[in-house]
């Protein structure tokens, strides 16, 4: 019993190990393209249609609620679709993410807050995907926590970003680095040779 619960604990910590190192690439790549895809398709929106900004700019925080309509309908447009191009190729993510979480907490303002509220219940009724009169902060705030979570960790290892800091690391570090593959290296082999030769 005790040995399959060794061979458990090490099958679970390989698996934990592999999966950790997996998502490394593809859990901030999974976020980046849906959130992409989210404020890309609002951008192409906006650039298409017509500006409904003058109908809630009232209802902006400051200082965008001084900001004329025009520029604002204008700077909403561009941050989403350049913000989702960049997000895409993981290209600035930490930057784009932080404007794409402004604009966020600037639309949930204007828009997806409810109007009045007296009680937590109250404001609990607007969590919601669609507004039955109590607001509709739910997708605002599931894009907010995606967005502070690229804020926090950047793009990943599938980004552009990681790509440019890893030329932009110090040469020292450059080949501590390369010293430490090697080293795993010699030891895997030092391994393989062992074996071979019993």
């Amino acid at each position: 019993m005790d040995l399959s619960m060794q061979s458990l604990g090490a099958l679970w910590r390989q698996i934990t190990f592999r999966l950790e190192g997996l998502g490394s690439y593809l859990a901030p790549l999974s976020l980046r393209l849906i959130m992409a895809w989210e404020f890309g398709e609002s951008g192409f929106e906006k650039l298409r249609g017509d500006n409904w900004f003058s109908h809630v700019q009232g209802d902006f925080p400051f200082p965008f609620s001084v900001v004329s309509t025009d520029i604002s309908w204008f700077m909403a447009t561009w941050f989403e679709i350049v913000g989702a191009f960049a997000l895409l190729l993981g290209l600035f993510t930490r930057f784009f993410a932080f404007s794409l979480l402004i604009l966020t907490f600037v639309a949930t303002a204007a828009v997806h807050w409810p109007d009045s509220w007296s009680t937590l219940g109250e404001l609990w009724q607007g969590y919601a995907i669609s507004d039955q009169g109590m607001g509709n902060f739910k997708l605002p705030l599931l894009f907010a926590l995606i967005l502070f979570t690229l804020v926090l960790n950047g793009g990943g290892k599938l980004s552009l970003d990681h790509l440019l800091g890893r030329e932009q690391q110090p040469e020292g570090r450059k080949q501590r680095r390369q010293r430490q593959a090697e080293g795993h290296a010699g030891i895997v082999w030092s391994y393989f040779r062992g074996s071979s030769s019993a």
